[in-house]
């Protein structure tokens, strides 16, 4: 999955599969975690959020599975 950097303290770059409903994350540790049955909806709130990290960890966190890539 193609990635696209972001400016946020704690995420380096966010990619989006809008077939398999999927979002990678990848943070400045270098892990990189795939978000598995996210809506389109919340990669566009996360992109837009006014800190991408907040987001992530109040969002998307605790609503989605996630797995080590």
């Amino acid at each position: 999955m193609e990635r696209a950097p972001v400016k946020s303290s704690s995420v380096l770059s966010v990619g989006y599969d809008a077939v398999a409903a999927e979002l990678e994350i990848e943070f400045h540790n270098g892990r990189v975690y795939r978000y598995l049955e996210v809506p389109v909806a919340a990669y566009r709130l996360l992109l837009r959020a006014p800190s991408i990290g907040e987001y992530v960890n109040t969002v998307i966190k605790p609503r989605f599975e996630a797995r080590a890539v």
